[in-house]
């Protein structure tokens, strides 16, 4: 694994992910303290990217738990795959074995399904471990991830405990829809990802869209912070970002965006995603948005 910040971000830029330089820092801590780390943003940053970077980086699977209310324990580690179960009871009747017998066939590995905890601790290779929008999840789901990620262990009760074979890289994403405990908090680094700089952000769509040169990129990005800054009812990501800079080399717009501003304005589907939003974004406020880029 790199070990300085600066070799990290150049590893991750050549992945397709611009780093700053707090998130370089806090990557290469994770893998020196051997901590998850807590990545808290609004949606549409790129948390998740994050761990998809990570995970290509290191040449290793990703494995991730999308977390949402009502998130339990078969959900998240393991559960019986009661159907095939039944069918080999079905198919022991009369053969004369005991129920001890037929009871240690069927709760044994070939009738197991691994869910997301379970499968990261029993890779031969660490894996990176997205648990994504925690805050989704209970605050009972987030006290018992808490047991998972102290020992790193998982008991079946009718198979015993299974060990890590490897400790998985962990991130966690938020965006802050509830307060997360102080215990996990304490488990884990911390960073806060926000909406990136205009020149981060043209680097990022340089990385991500094909045909696209820096000045535009740069004009792109300055537009989008501009826009970013009005009363939105869903403020874009960089995700939106990236579709809105395709669309517009995708339509020829490959020179100043001063130059086609209808065809700016057409595109802005890409960014608003809401009624009030795209009714809110005038022809007007967009040439006055315009304006102000370079």
């Amino acid at each position: 694994m790199t070990t300085t910040k600066q070799q990290l971000a150049t590893a991750l830029a050549e992945t397709g992910y611009v780093a700053d330089e707090g998130l370089a820092t806090a990557l290469v801590l994770t893998e020196m303290l051997k901590r998850p780390l807590l990545l808290e943003g609004e949606a549409g940053v790129g948390k998740t990217e994050v761990a998809k970077a990570l995970a290509k980086l290191e040449n290793t699977d990703l494995i991730r738990l999308q977390c949402y209310e009502g998130l339990d324990r078969s959900d998240a580690i393991y559960e019986w795959n009661y159907q095939r179960q039944l069918l080999a009871i079905k198919a022991h009747e009369g053969s004369g074995e005991t129920a001890n017998a037929i009871e240690e066939a069927v709760f044994s590995e070939k009738y197991l399904l691994e869910r997301p905890l379970l499968a990261a601790i029993r890779q031969d290779k660490a894996p990176v471990l997205l648990i994504d929008e925690i805050d989704r999840a209970d605050e009972e789901f987030e006290a018992f991830l808490l047991e998972i990620l102290s020992d790193y262990q998982v008991s079946i009760p009718e198979l015993g405990t299974v060990e890590a074979r490897s400790i998985p890289r962990v991130v966690l994403t938020s965006n802050g829809t509830r307060e997360l405990s102080d215990a996990l908090r304490r488990r884990c680094l911390y960073h806060y990802v926000d909406y990136p700089a205009p020149d981060r952000e043209a680097r990022i769509l340089l990385s991500r869209v094909e045909g696209l040169d820096a000045k535009l990129a740069l004009q792109i990005a300055e537009l989008m912070g501009n826009l970013r800054k009005e009363d939105l009812a869903k403020v874009p990501g960089v995700a939106e970002t990236i579709d809105w800079a395709s669309a517009l080399i995708g339509l020829g717009g490959r020179n100043n965006l001063h130059d086609q501003r209808e065809l700016v304005f057409e595109t802005l589907a890409c960014v608003l995603k809401t009624r009030e939003d795209q009714a809110r974004v005038t022809k007007d406020v967009t040439d006055r948005l315009l304006g102000k880029v370079a």
